[in-house]
């Protein structure tokens, strides 16, 4: 690719995908020279885009070459559930640390896209990965920043279109443990945030700021946002007993149905909502309003049941 003059230089992993693809089109809007990185296996690669399958470049010498030409990379490559020789260690930890090391190498930029609600007192290896790539990337010695944002809401999204399924459902079920609250937070804000904290726009606001937590400026608990999702409220909330729902999630990892998994159920027991929230700073206007707002209906309040204990 040739390089445009004056132009950042932006190499976003998992370009195509739900987060990266936002994250693309403002880094675009912003100004920058963007170039994605795919696996490119279901369509053939446009001159904007590179080949990377990313737990596969583990090498130094292989990631100093993807990098070789960018001035910064946004990681935003994650997967719910393992594959055959694709592990939740290998895409969330191993790669990401690798990577790491040769943007301290290059003195290139890492901006590394993690996610809310990851607790060390977790059984999920999905967690456990999303930590360890963490805790890899903040001990390479290379100029990062980590961003989690809480659950992403909107178009195109593939655990997004399952909640609003749900949402229309006659009846809510959720784990007696699900205790946490969220902080839902659109996708287009997601990636305009992103790309700002990449371009260091505002600057007030990013300068020696490492760690950036984001989301909605409204907290949940699970029935109330599959409330909001909804388009007419539920007749019956249920609450599930945990080992239910416990089951219920490896039988959905084993089948690889339903973005409901162990990791989300080990997730559900916690908040979701940022320590402190940078959107607002990032983005110099309000969040974006999840869902669908309803007029009050007193005559038809769902009926709360607890059918176990946790």
């Amino acid at each position: 690719m040739q390089k445009a003059k004056n132009k950042t230089r932006v190499l976003v992993i998992g370009g195509r995908g739900y987060i990266g693809s936002h994250v693309a089109k403002h880094l675009r809007q912003l100004g920058a020279q963007v170039i994605i990185g795919t696996r490119g296996y279901k369509r053939p690669l446009l001159d904007s885009e590179r080949q990377i399958v990313f737990h596969q470049d583990k090498g130094a010498s292989t990631w100093l070459n993807n990098i070789r030409d960018v001035d910064i990379v946004v990681n935003a490559v994650g997967i719910l559930r393992q594959r055959f020789g694709e592990s939740f260690q290998s895409v969330h930890h191993h790669a990401p640390a690798e990577l790491a090391k040769a943007c301290q190498t290059r003195g290139t930029r890492l901006i590394h896209i993690s996610s809310l609600g990851l607790e060390n007192n977790t059984r999920s290896r999905f967690i456990r990965s999303k930590l360890d790539g963490e805790a890899a990337i903040k001990s390479s010695g290379a100029d990062w920043n980590i961003v989690r944002p809480s659950i992403a809401d909107g178009a195109g999204g593939f655990g997004a279109k399952w909640f609003r399924r749900i949402a229309a459902w006659p009846i809510h079920a959720i784990p007696t443990n699900a205790l946490g609250y969220l902080a839902p937070i659109n996708i287009d804000d997601v990636g305009e945030a992103i790309a700002r904290i990449a371009l260091k726009k505002p600057i007030h606001c990013v300068h020696n700021e490492r760690e950036f937590e984001l989301g909605g400026d409204q907290l949940f608990t699970l029935f109330d946002y599959l409330e909001t999702l909804a388009e007419k409220p539920a007749f019956l909330k249920l609450r599930i007993p945990s080992f239910m729902a416990r089951l219920t999630a490896h039988l959905c990892d084993l089948l690889h149905v339903t973005p409901y998994s162990f990791g989300h159920y080990e997730m559900l027991k916690y908040n979701n909502i940022p320590r402190r929230n940078h959107l607002t700073e990032l983005l110099h206007r309000p969040a974006t309003k999840i869902g669908v707002t309803h007029e009050p209906q007193t005559n038809s309040a769902p009926i709360l049941l607890d059918s176990g204990t946790a």
